[in-house]
């Protein structure tokens, strides 16, 4: 079968699989599906077949489940089925029927994939499918990815059929008599995906009759634009985002703002950690802005620091305040962790380590309170003789907007600032010769 001979160069074309490898075929009973069983037999591959029941409709469902397990008989394969209420989970999901399908569907067979150690997943899509794919692409709006449709594999998922067009695949089954359920809802325009294969496809084709051939060169001009644009993107990456901790980077400001075309290159930085076009062009906008404005996605935040950005995962907000008592031997606050101690002034030799606070005990009231910085705060810093707001002092430690946020505050039950946490303490409050007690407040590391 010349087909035969197609579908093996194709797997290794595109290296869709080594034949020692397990496939599960996804085989909903329609032509492309069964044609795909019947070729991988003739193959002598080692594969599976996986049937989803979706209960759309009733008695054709059914039909079509027992033709499938039928078909899997035949050829003396494993055979899995399930059945899933698609209608409910579209319901409660808020998701179109056909979305709820789809997301039913994969995430099924990846279980089975997983569980019978199936080392691929085989979906029958072919040329047609692909050229339906880039036109709802290009009505719904979409990037590179969007335009070169399906690709031959992603990750454990493949396709072996692209090198087939829908006239091909109907004229094997005229000239091989092969048995296959027809699936009445593929002739409903109701559906997106239908109309644009019934409707408007047809009247492409009396533009160009190699439509097919046309769109699958596109495809493969596309997909390599993809790989030349993540390739650019990896290498600015990797020179513009410098780590500053563990899942925080700073990116130069003046760098990304020579980036051509911006608003492409900003996206495919931005968008693995989230953000959204909308909100990248907000950022872009407000370069000349002042400092401090922050960006969100739901796992991120941008931070506008100056001549600088600075990208970190967004934090769960710390508690507002805690109190602390004379007793107290250890706390926690915005995830980090301090000790609370005291010691006879006789006896302690001052520590000149950031993250220590040393104070006269005997000026302190219980109970201090822990809190994160609040705008107009200001203390005494130590050495000084007048007051500084707590908002000069970031600056001039060039701490950003999120370390501020983060910072412990700890304040007098009287509200005097006692310790700006690992930068500076209270003048008021130092340790001087006449201190009998020392407390000494640590934050861990």
């Amino acid at each position: 079968m010349l087909a035969l001979n197609r579908l093996v160069s194709f797997i290794k074309q595109h290296a869709l699989f080594h034949p020692e490898d397990r496939v599960l075929l996804a085989v909903s009973g329609g032509r492309d599906s069964v044609l795909m069983a019947h070729l991988f037999k003739a193959g002598g591959f080692n594969f599976g077949i996986a049937h989803c029941n979706f209960n759309l409709r009733k008695e054709e469902s059914l039909a079509d489940e027992q033709f499938s397990s039928d078909l899997a008989a035949e050829l003396d394969v494993p055979f899995f089925a399930t059945s899933f209420d698609t209608t409910a989970y579209a319901a409660n999901h808020h998701i179109s029927i056909q979305m709820a399908a789809r997301d039913l569907r994969y995430q099924w067979l990846e279980e089975i994939r997983k569980d019978f150690d199936y080392q691929y997943i085989a979906v029958a899509h072919h040329q047609n499918d692909g050229i339906e794919t880039m036109l709802l692409n290009l009505t719904r709006g979409t990037g590179i990815s969007g335009l070169h449709g399906i690709l031959p594999k992603k990750n454990k998922l493949i396709r072996p059929l692209l090198f087939l067009t829908r006239d091909e695949i109907d004229d094997i089954f005229d000239k091989t008599g092969l048995s296959y359920r027809d699936d009445s809802s593929n002739r409903s325009v109701k559906y997106a995906r239908n109309k644009i294969r019934l409707e408007v496809i047809p009247v492409l084709k009396t533009l160009n009759p190699n439509l097919e051939q046309t769109f699958e060169a596109n495809r493969r001009r596309f997909a390599d634009l993809e790989i030349l644009l993540e390739n650019h993107i990896r290498e600015l990456k990797e020179r513009l985002f410098k780590k500053i901790s563990e899942n925080e980077y700073e990116i130069p400001l003046p760098e990304l703002q020579k980036l051509s075309p911006l608003a492409t290159l900003l996206f495919g930085l931005f968008q693995p950690f989230g953000f959204s076009e909308a909100v990248l062009h907000d950022l872009s906008s407000s370069w000349k802005g002042p400092a401090g404005k922050t960006f969100h996605s739901s796992s991120h935040q941008i931070i506008l620091d100056r001549n600088r950005l600075i990208l970190n995962p967004v934090k769960k907000m710390p508690p507002a305040e805690i109190s602390i008592e004379a007793n107290d031997s250890r706390i926690r606050w915005n995830e980090k962790e301090f000790g609370l101690s005291s010691r006879d002034a006789a006896e302690y030799e001052i520590s000149r380590d950031s993250r220590l606070a040393q104070l006269d005990m005997d000026l302190l009231s219980f109970p201090l309170t822990l809190r994160t910085w609040q705008n107009g705060d200001q203390f005494q810093p130590l050495g000084m003789k007048g007051t500084k707001k707590v908002s000069d002092l970031f600056i001039e430690h060039k701490i950003p907007l999120n370390r501020k946020k983060e910072t412990g505050i700890l304040v007098n039950s009287n509200g005097d600032i006692l310790w700006i946490a690992g930068l500076r303490i209270d003048e008021r409050y130092k340790i001087t010769g006449n201190t009998k007690k020392v407390f000494i407040f640590e934050q861990f590391l």
